[in-house]
C-alpha cells in the first residue's frame, strides 16, 4: 500500500485509462485521491478494497437491447463477388445491404 501523503488529483483527466499515468503512480507510491461523497470505498485501504470486491457481483446484458421492432431472419443466396464487395466495405456492411433493399423498394423498383 501506498505510504507517501500526496494525493493525486483526477478531478481534471478526462474518463479514460491513462496506463502510463496509473505507472508512474504506483511507482511514486502515491496514494490515490477518492471522495468518499461519490465513491464506493477507499482505494488506499487495502481492506476496504477487499470487502468491497468480496460482495461485489458483476452483471451483464444479453448482448444488444432489444429493438422496438423485431427483424426477420434472412437466408439467401448471392454471387460471391457481390458478397465480397459488400463485406469489403466493413462493419455495419450487412445495415447497408439493409439501406439499399429499403432504398430499391421505396423507389418502386420492386413491383408486385
Amino acid at each position: 500500500m501506498p505510504t507517501g501523503s500526496k494525493l493525486t488529483n483526477h478531478k481534471s483527466t478526462p474518463k479514460v485509462n491513462d496506463w502510463k499515468l496509473v505507472k508512474k503512480q504506483v511507482e511514486a507510491d502515491e496514494l490515490i485521491a477518492f471522495d468518499p461523497e461519490v465513491d464506493p470505498y477507499d482505494p488506499n485501504d487495502e481492506a476496504a478494497v477487499k470487502a468491497f470486491w468480496a460482495n461485489a457481483t458483476i452483471t451483464r446484458g444479453r448482448g444488444r437491447p432489444p429493438g422496438a421492432v423485431k427483424r426477420p431472419t434472412l437466408n439467401m443466396r448471392v454471387d460471391a463477388e457481390v458478397l465480397e464487395a459488400l463485406k469489403a466495405t466493413g462493419p455495419g456492411w450487412q445495415t447497408r445491404i439493409n439501406a439499399l433493399l429499403r432504398d430499391a423498394v421505396n423507389s418502386g423498383a420492386f413491383r408486385s
